[in-house]
């Protein structure tokens, strides 16, 4: 889909199975289950939505999954899709991309499956999986990542992040910032304190990666919640804020997590919101 001179292209990192309580905090399992239905170990199915964004001399390259770094027993307990053409390199290739040809990497933040391939096992080594990349991330974000605490310490995996730094290519933003034109970054706490969202703009359209602001289309009532933020009231304020606006300016919504429906626009309807699917060629 095109938004002015940014052409934005969905490539997935593929499906994987969390915790269908934990993705929906306090509200019971009998209404949450009739959105996502669960498995007999409780995981709901769960997209890694990745998007490209090619325009102003740019390859950007929106968050990168969970990477392939993971030992047999993780990989059976995260239920990772093992169809390797459903993963996110070989979806770059099929766009006519090597690793190499990314310009730049936007992490949202940094839990394991939104920055798992940043990078790559290199024989005994980790290297950066995008050698020519600038990686964006919010100072904080970094910063907590590499002492988190008791609650979310299994999030943060320092082999998606350290070797980024040893390489010189982090690129730390402070707050709100536009890195190109009409590609900004801006700061929506809730999930983690420091979460950035990215906003693309351009031809009189916009549309907006909600990370893990607003998961899945399941998550658009403003209580629905996953109980993995670290500030849930502070989420709560931000879907406040921003679901109205999305729904009042027509901007199109990009789901990191939604299996079925990446992007959609919002329509508010007796004070509910509910996910029009966008179409992508």
């Amino acid at each position: 889909m095109k938004i002015g001179d940014w052409e934005l292209t969905l490539v997935t990192d593929g499906r994987f199975g969390l915790d269908g309580g934990a993705m929906f905090g306090v509200v019971p399992k009998p209404l949450w289950e009739k959105k996502m239905p669960a498995d007999p170990r409780n995981r709901i199915r769960l997209a890694m939505n990745c998007w490209l964004a090619r325009g102003h001399g740019q390859t950007a390259l929106i968050e990168t999954g969970a990477g392939d770094k993971w030992d047999a027993k993780l990989a059976e307990i995260y239920n990772f899709e093992r169809e390797a053409s459903a993963r996110l390199i070989p979806q770059l290739a099929r766009c006519g991309l090597r690793p190499e040809d990314v310009t730049a990497v936007v992490n949202t933040h940094l839990h394991f499956d939104h920055c798992g391939w940043n990078t790559r096992r290199s024989g005994e080594a980790v290297v950066p999986t995008f050698p020519r990349a600038r990686y964006f991330v919010q100072r904080g974000e970094l910063e907590h990542a590499r002492q988190p605490n008791e609650r979310d310490r299994a999030s943060f995996l320092p082999e998606n992040f350290e070797p980024i730094e040893l390489a010189g290519q982090w690129e730390t933003v402070e707050g709100d910032r536009q890195v190109f034109p009409g590609f900004d970054l801006i700061v929506v706490p809730g999930h983690t304190r420091d979460m950035q969202v990215v906003k693309i703009s351009g031809g009189g359209k916009t549309a907006v990666f909600l990370a893990d602001l607003v998961p899945t289309r399941a998550h658009l009532p403003y209580p629905w919640i996953m109980g993995y933020d670290l500030y849930p009231v502070t989420t709560l304020e931000n879907k406040k804020k921003w679901l109205p606006e999305l729904a009042r300016e027509g901007w199109l919504c990009l789901f990191a997590h939604d299996p079925e429906v990446p992007a959609a626009y919002l329509r508010e309807r007796d004070g509910r919101f509910e996910a029009e699917p966008a179409p992508i060629d």
